[in-house]
């Protein structure tokens, strides 16, 4: 057993909740998360600093929950959008708790898979730098992504009032 894997289950929520963001049908989130701690478990010995632990788990859920959405798009059996998502967000948005929770996690699966990224990374509290480094892209282009996944946010949630 790695040393760093009761501090990879420490940090479980996190992925769960990346997951969450890519994907809808429970069954699939667990396959995901499944996906994920292989990935983290076999790349562990290559991480040279304990401390990034969080944000390389991030990292992994991330790009394999982006790959997830680009090979589902690619599938012609699944559709691009979950046809229920517009109606759960709806009918969530005016409802108090979990409901909450589940309506952005509906909405951020509307928005282009850039924007969701970024804004999924800023939901877990990393900065414009330490987002630009994980996705390799420019602090200005994280700016840019945040701004337009908040718009878009808005515009699904006055759309649907």
């Amino acid at each position: 057993m790695h040393p760093l894997w009761s501090d990879v289950q420490q940090h479980l929520p996190l992925i769960w909740r990346a997951v969450r963001a890519y994907e809808r049908d429970p069954a699939a989130q667990e396959d995901l998360v499944q996906e994920v701690l292989l990935a983290v478990w076999q790349g562990l010995p290559r991480l040279r600093d304990p401390a990034r632990l969080r944000a390389y788990m991030l990292r992994i859920a991330h790009n394999l929950g982006a790959s997830h959405v680009r090979q589902a798009v690619r599938n012609p059996e699944h559709p691009r959008v979950d046809p229920d998502a517009l109606a759960l967000i709806a009918d969530a948005s005016s409802a108090p708790g979990d409901a909450d929770t589940q309506w952005l996690l509906d909405a951020l699966r509307l928005i282009p898979l850039p924007q969701r990224q970024v804004l999924l990374l800023q939901l877990e509290g990393f900065d414009y730098k330490e987002i630009a480094g994980m996705l390799g892209i420019s602090t200005d282009n994280v700016g840019v992504r945040a701004h337009r996944a908040r718009k878009a946010l808005q515009d699904i949630h006055d759309g649907h009032q």
